[in-house]
């Protein structure tokens, strides 16, 4: 336990010592251009990541007893003593990863949290452990829980989904570029841009982790394209330098909807639905704000 907390230390003094490397860089340039730095993205990353860091001394996490629930119920026992094995729980892992990213994006009581790691307005490797801190209480880990149920160990399912998230932290960058056929069946910098892109074309895509083939083989990959350079953020930009309202604004706006919901099944909706859903339809939904851009299109071509 002790060099697991050693070791722990060591990653996180490692990935922010990096990600200021470059923040001083990009500083410098964004200076020699007479542009200002935005340093205060930079100050809720690290907020983020020290709340976060706080918050695993309080017993609140629902992976426990998710976990726990599942592993007294598991079918199997399984040992993890092959390559075969590792690459099985490898290909599992990402499987269950994919359809939490997803879902994160497309059900708003998830995004009320991951909204915080898409908050910044330009994509950074700070923006990599900008992760939100309240993911502990919103019971994510049921989408790991099959691997338990399957057998596979718990403490062994959250060290496996923690070596992915440390995969991804190299992805959140905008000046390494594309990498060949790689692209083809791992997440790259350049389909994480796209990713954390609030173009129209762009939103809920590329949900993989350090793998690329769940997002083709289920139709949400989507490749960056020059003619379309990215932009980063939410569709409606977050621009506090507070990191309260940075981690709480998405929670609280989730609030007032049910409040003002006018039933409990439209309550309801507003937490399982996809973020800019309403009951009656108006909203700025993925889908619905594609159909606008796609008439807004289509007029413009009648028009000529």
């Amino acid at each position: 336990m002790h060099n697991l907390l050693i070791f722990n230390l060591g990653v996180t003094a490692f990935i922010v010592a990096v990600s200021l490397v470059e923040a001083i860089v990009l500083a410098r340039k964004a200076r020699q251009q007479g542009k200002t730095y935005p340093w205060h993205e930079v100050g809720l990353s690290l907020a983020d990541l020290a709340g976060r860091k706080l918050m695993a001394f309080l017993p609140l996490s629902l992976a426990t007893p998710i976990f726990s629930l599942a592993w007294q119920h598991r079918i199997f026992t399984l040992q993890i003593h092959s390559a075969l094995a590792v690459l099985l729980l490898f290909v599992g892992q990402e499987f269950c990863y994919y359809w939490y990213h997803r879902a994160s994006h497309r059900i708003r009581f998830f995004w009320a949290t991951h909204a915080v790691h898409h908050s910044p307005n330009e994509l950074t490797l700070g923006t990599a452990y900008r992760l939100g801190w309240t993911g502990k209480i919103t019971g994510s880990a049921v989408f790991f829980a099959p691997l338990v149920w399957l057998g596979v160990r718990p403490e062994v399912v959250l060290a496996t989904l923690s070596l992915n998230l440390l995969y991804q932290f190299w992805l959140h960058t905008t000046w390494i570029p594309k990498l060949g056929w790689l692209e083809y069946v791992f997440n790259t910098p350049s389909a994480h841009r796209v990713h954390h892109a609030s173009n129209i074309d762009y939103l809920d895509a590329n949900f993989g982790g350090v793998l690329i083939v769940f997002d083709r083989l289920f139709g949400t990959y989507v490749e960056e394209r020059k003619e379309e350079p990215c932009r980063y953020g939410l569709v409606k930009p977050t621009t506090t330098h507070n990191p309260i309202v940075n981690q709480f604004e998405h929670w609280v706006s989730l609030g007032k909807d049910m409040a003002n919901a006018g039933s409990l099944l439209n309550a309801i909706g507003y937490v399982v639905m996809p973020p800019g859903w309403t009951p009656d339809g108006s909203g700025e939904t993925t889908e619905s704000l594609r159909r606008q851009a796609e008439a807004g299109q289509a007029a413009v071509v009648s028009a000529r």
